[in-house]
């Protein structure tokens, strides 16, 4: 069981000796640093400790923010280490998932950003409706129109091979092969 630190400042101006000497205060043993914006996905050290960790051992930050680009991305991040039996500290805020209120606190972040999601589904849905009652669908627009499509399936018709038919229409023959296969 090892304590395991992930230090992260958005700037190479920043200086991160701060966040490391908290968690060297704190017992980690090991400390993963990085100089990258929160809101980047491909940060290799967040991937290089989350690699590392062990059952058994507790990933310690020295505040929330450190470690994920949002709530719900920082839910998903300490769900995932639960689901490896791992643990999980913030310094700053004495978030621990190693004490009753840790997970109590964690339960309730978790269903906030669950109740966020549904919210978002909900309003997204809504939105969809009003715009088809309104005629406007979504998705991409359609390549070909009704008489181009009648004219693709008359080209089929005299055997025109469908390379030649996408060239008549300026499209690709994937495109002519979907009116092809809907018909």
């Amino acid at each position: 069981m090892t304590d395991v630190g992930y230090a992260r400042v958005s700037t190479v101006d920043q200086d991160p000796e701060l966040q490391v000497s908290a968690l060297r205060a704190a017992g980690v043993e090991k400390v993963f640093t990085e100089h990258a914006s929160g809101a980047k996905v491909d940060r290799p050290e967040l991937a290089a400790v989350l690699d590392y960790l062990r059952p058994g051992d507790t990933l310690k930050v020295w505040k929330l923010d450190r470690l994920g680009r949002s709530l719900p991305h920082l839910i998903q991040i300490i769900t995932d280490l639960d689901a490896r039996d791992i643990e999980f500290v913030s310094l700053t805020e004495g978030f621990d998932t190693r004490t009753a209120m840790g997970r109590l606190i964690f339960q309730i972040m978790g269903g906030l950003a669950e109740f966020e999601r549904e919210l978002i589904r909900e309003r997204t849905i809504a939105g969809l409706a009003v715009a088809r009652a309104n005629g406007r669908f979504g998705g991409r627009r359609r390549v070909l129109n009704g008489a181009q499509v009648r004219q693709v399936l008359r080209m089929r018709d005299e055997k025109i091979p469908v390379a030649e038919i996408a060239r008549v229409f300026g499209c690709g023959r994937a495109t002519v092969y979907r009116v092809l296969d809907a018909a």
